[in-house]
């Protein structure tokens, strides 16, 4: 028997290119952002598809959410060490 719903992977890969439109409409400098973006939900694709959402849109804004706090507490962690140098001098 064939499957009736297609792969994580391949049904995000569908989405992305659905957005080709809104994409075109982009600066440059915010079209690469877009494109980080997507590369942050390929890259947590496992995820996503563990998820077993019915929206694929959810997975997808998490992962990007994700990528997002982890850059944020690392932001907060070498500042929190600047900081921490200054006061040492």
């Amino acid at each position: 028997m064939g499957r009736t719903v297609p792969s994580y992977r391949i049904a995000l890969e569908c989405e992305i290119k659905e957005w080709n439109g809104f994409i075109k409409a982009l600066r440059s400098d915010d079209r690469e952002a877009f494109e980080q973006m997507m590369n942050i939900c390929r890259n947590y694709a496992s995820a996503g598809s563990n998820a077993t959402r019915p929206v694929l849109l959810e997975p997808m804004f998490m992962s990007i959410l994700l990528a997002q706090q982890k850059a944020l507490t690392e932001i907060k962690k070498d500042l929190a060490g600047i900081k921490q140098r200054l006061n040492q001098l």
